[in-house]
């Protein structure tokens, strides 16, 4: 074992070190690498263990950094009813229900809906609906579905009709783990009873779709495992592909950044940087345009720092005349269990002040309410 702060001996062959601030490359039989602020991707909140053969995720990864957890003391009968007076008689009780719901994680809340039926005969959602309006009406029923669900209808909705809504599913595409796409592909099927990769074939078309079908496997590598030689020969090809030859060879850039495992992008990323003297997303910048251009980037993003990517995608949403509205409450209600307190923390390095004093500023009344409930703090 190397004595402390002293440099790894190099041995015939071994590619060459990295510059200084670089990752290092892992000795033979060494544990595997990691990176300085990588962030981990974490799971559905309800979600079982990988199935049986799959590289295990180290501890880091499965770590749970959302505002919205377990509420203790838990009784599903008596939150039922909670809402049941809330919404009983003349007059909506919107604070009860954003207090009630707003407190609960996402499987507690499955059970109340699930009491509530049990309890009056009535459908929790039906009842919500008939109640609630507007974009507070729209982030409660998010909240209602399970996470899966969620995520489900809303790639069916960014497809169907007229338009296609682009950035929510490179949002949601390249922001779920495998497990989350696998079960997302099987929870599609089973409610509009055609694939996902169909529909996702109905209406996109070129280098674009084919990026989405690649995402849409749910197959990418998830060891931990670097293998410098070959992390080098990928930063080659990348090169290669793009801003060393006329025109742009756009899938070698599609099989290298959706099959290969996120501790062996950032070190691609890493050693881009250093061999090419720019960064990967800058030549993406300079290769690509459009729809390509703005997945190949959330991709390279999601890899970096999960929590940064969904911080710059919430600020784009209240930056401006007019706020997006539906990204705002998908992002919001589907990291509340995930990582919110991180993004929390990266949207304060990246702009300044708080997420919870931009959601202040730009939406009102019980929205603005149960939104300020999810994000838990202004830190």
């Amino acid at each position: 074992m190397m004595a402390p702060g002293q440099p790894p001996m190099m041995t015939p062959g071994q590619p060459p070190m990295p510059a200084p601030g670089q990752p290092p490359m892992p000795a033979p039989g060494q544990p595997p690498m990691t990176f300085p602020g990588q962030q981990p991707m974490a799971g559905y909140p309800q979600y079982p263990s990988l199935p049986s053969g799959t590289p295990s995720i180290p501890p880091l990864m499965a770590r749970k950094r959302g505002t919205i957890t377990d509420a203790p003391n838990f009784d599903p009968l008596r939150d039922a009813e909670v809402l049941r007076k809330a919404m009983k008689g003349f007059g909506t009780d919107e604070k009860a229900i954003i207090e009630c719901l707003g407190s609960r994680s996402s499987k507690q809340r499955q059970q109340i809906s699930l009491s509530f039926k049990t309890a009056y005969g009535k459908d929790l959602i039906k009842d919500l609906k008939s109640e609630l309006s507007g974009n507070f009406e729209k982030t409660i029923l998010a909240m209602i579905k399970a996470p899966v669900l969620y995520d489900v209808y809303e790639i069916h909705d960014a497809i169907k009709g007229a338009g296609t809504d682009e950035e929510c599913l490179i949002e949601i595409l390249a922001s779920r783990t495998n497990a989350e796409i696998q079960e997302i592909n099987r929870v599609y099927k089973a409610e509009f009873k055609k694939t996902l990769e169909q529909a996702l074939k109905s209406d996109t078309s070129g280098h674009f779709q084919r990026l989405l079908i690649s995402l849409s496997q749910g197959n990418r590598d998830e060891s931990n495992h670097v293998d410098m030689s070959l992390v080098q020969r990928d930063v080659q090809e990348l090169y290669a592909a793009g801003e060393n030859r006329l025109g742009t060879d756009e899938s070698k850039f599609n099989a290298i950044l959706c099959t290969r495992s996120r501790a062996h992008l950032n070190a691609v990323f890493s050693e881009y940087q250093r061999m090419c003297n720019r960064d990967l997303e800058k030549s993406i910048c300079r290769e690509m345009s459009g729809d390509l251009e703005r997945g190949m980037l959330a991709v390279v993003k999601c890899l970096k720092n999960t929590s940064a990517f969904f911080a710059e995608r919430l600020y784009k949403a209240m930056r401006g005349a007019g706020t997006k509205d539906k990204t705002l409450i998908r992002i919001m209600v589907s990291r509340s269990e995930v990582d919110l307190l991180d993004i929390r923390q990266e949207y304060k390095r990246m702009y300044g002040r708080s997420l919870y004093t931009d959601i202040t500023g730009d939406t009102s009344g019980d929205y603005k309410k149960i939104l300020l409930k999810l994000c838990g703090g202004n830190d």
